[in-house]
């Protein structure tokens, strides 16, 4: 069973209020994204006098399906699995934006990753809208056969929304460029000809793009770079403390100490973390973690939880893990002269109220983590003309972007007087805006 919901039905209520930071005990249930996502629209519109009928329309995601997919599963059985894509905004072109396999997956976390994804490509000047897809399931405890026939059912029931001119999917939380491959292998199926343009994060050899492997962490480590500058702080030999170990954060990990010239001494992963006061080779922690798992038990390492991570005295904090690590809870303890989120969502709001005040410069996902679907969107350049791009291209043509957007973010704090993550709201929206305006949807 689907359905297609272009609007929220007449009618439907404003969301309840709701307590932020409700978050404060182990077990405890996390704060709803999506309501934290509108709060920071409605705290970014307030500052700027925002039109109300703009502020309604950028307050509700434009479509979203919901679908249960049927799989077989190895022993002959078949499960029902469920899963969202969720179309937030168009305005300023195709949507765009990735797909998680995760068991605690939901539609609210969809939503708010759709709406996050809509702000960043606008703070990006990229000329794409924001999507976001997921499937609740277990990709650790599936077999390779499994998760290719999971994949391929997902394309099926919401192929009908993708396409290089309407919506295109990439990797994220627990997906893979092999899943990426298998979607794009189906999608050209269901169209009769090959259309490997409707994913980016492929392979290189179905029309991936150089540089994307790395593109999250590297775009954040050029943000840290100009921040530094901005602060007038010199990075070279400080420590660094990253939280989560995935693409994101072990890239960072490598490009952080290659490009800056910093020390990595602590890490972790959803199995606890470590600590090295003289510093983690990034080369040992790779065969380590690749041999067992985790980093847990990294030789000559201290282990530490990840609570006592984030609390580290660290010139640079990277929380590169999932949303709601940063609250009102623990945001006094933060030792960090700069935090870059390489995750989405890993501040609260009230814990960025905490974190501007007491001075930590905070650089948003909206930013910080952007390089990813900036890199993306090179990707789908290079799908739509044949033409494919040295990697040396890429990061040029990265670094443009991203020292361009963090400019932007930086100058419109210091002109609002407001925190970054709200200033880039306030880029984001003011462009959004302008793109409905022109085509008459306000």
């Amino acid at each position: 069973m689907q359905t297609i919901d272009d609007h929220p039905p007449e009618g439907t209520p404003a969301p309840e209020p709701f307590v932020l930071d409700t978050c404060t005990s182990a077990g405890a249930a996390k704060d709803n994204p999506f309501e934290i996502a509108r709060r920071q629209l409605d705290e970014a519109a307030t500052v700027i006098g925002l039109d109300p009928e703009v502020l309604e329309l950028l307050r509700w995601p434009m479509r979203e399906m919901h679908i249960t997919i049927p799989v077989k599963m190895d022993d002959g059985s078949v499960r029902a699995f469920h899963g969202f894509r969720v179309q937030y905004n168009d305005a300023r072109g195709p949507n765009k934006g990735g797909i998680r396999f995760h068991p605690d997956e939901t539609i609210d976390t969809v939503r708010a990753l759709a709406a996050w994804m809509t702000w960043k490509t606008a703070v990006m000047n990229i000329p794409l809208g924001g999507a976001k897809g997921g499937v609740i399931c277990n990709p650790k405890a599936m077999s390779e056969g499994e998760l290719e026939r999971l994949s391929r059912s997902y394309i099926r029931q919401v192929g009908r929304l993708l396409g290089l001119t309407k919506d295109v999917p990439a990797p994220d939380v627990y997906t893979t460029p092999q899943i990426m491959a298998w979607m794009a292998d189906e999608y050209s199926f269901m169209q009769g000809h090959n259309d490997f343009g409707v994913i980016t994060g492929k392979p290189i050899a179905l029309g991936g793009s150089l540089g994307r492997g790395d593109a999250t962490a590297r775009g954040g480590i050029i943000c840290i770079r100009e921040a530094a500058k901005a602060l007038g702080i010199d990075l070279h030999g400080k420590i660094v403390a990253i939280n989560g170990y995935g693409n994101a954060g072990s890239f960072a990990h490598k490009l952080v100490v290659e490009q800056l010239g910093m020390k990595v001494v602590a890490v972790s992963d959803s199995k606890g973390a470590i600590y090295q006061p003289d510093g983690i080779d990034y080369d040992a922690i790779m065969e380590h973690k690749r041999r067992n798992g985790t980093v847990g038990g990294f030789p000559g390492s201290t282990p530490l939880s990840n609570g006592e991570l984030l609390k580290l005295n660290v010139a640079v904090l990277i929380p590169a893990a999932l949303e709601d690590e940063i609250t009102g809870a623990n945001a006094r303890d933060i030792n960090a002269a700069i935090v870059a989120e390489l995750a989405n969502g890993p501040t609260t709001p009230k814990a960025d109220k905490i974190l501007h005040e007491r001075g930590v410069y905070l650089i948003p996902d909206l930013l910080c983590n952007a390089g990813g679907v900036t890199v993306s969107y090179f990707e789908m350049v290079q799908n739509t003309s044949g033409w494919y791009w040295e990697e040396e291209e890429v990061h040029r043509q990265l670094e443009k972007k991203m020292t361009a957007a963090f400019s932007a973010v930086h100058e419109a704090a210091l002109a609002w007087k407001v925190d970054n993550r709200t200033a880039a709201m306030i880029v984001a929206i003011r462009r959004i805006e302008e793109a409905m305006t022109l085509r008459g949807w306000v």
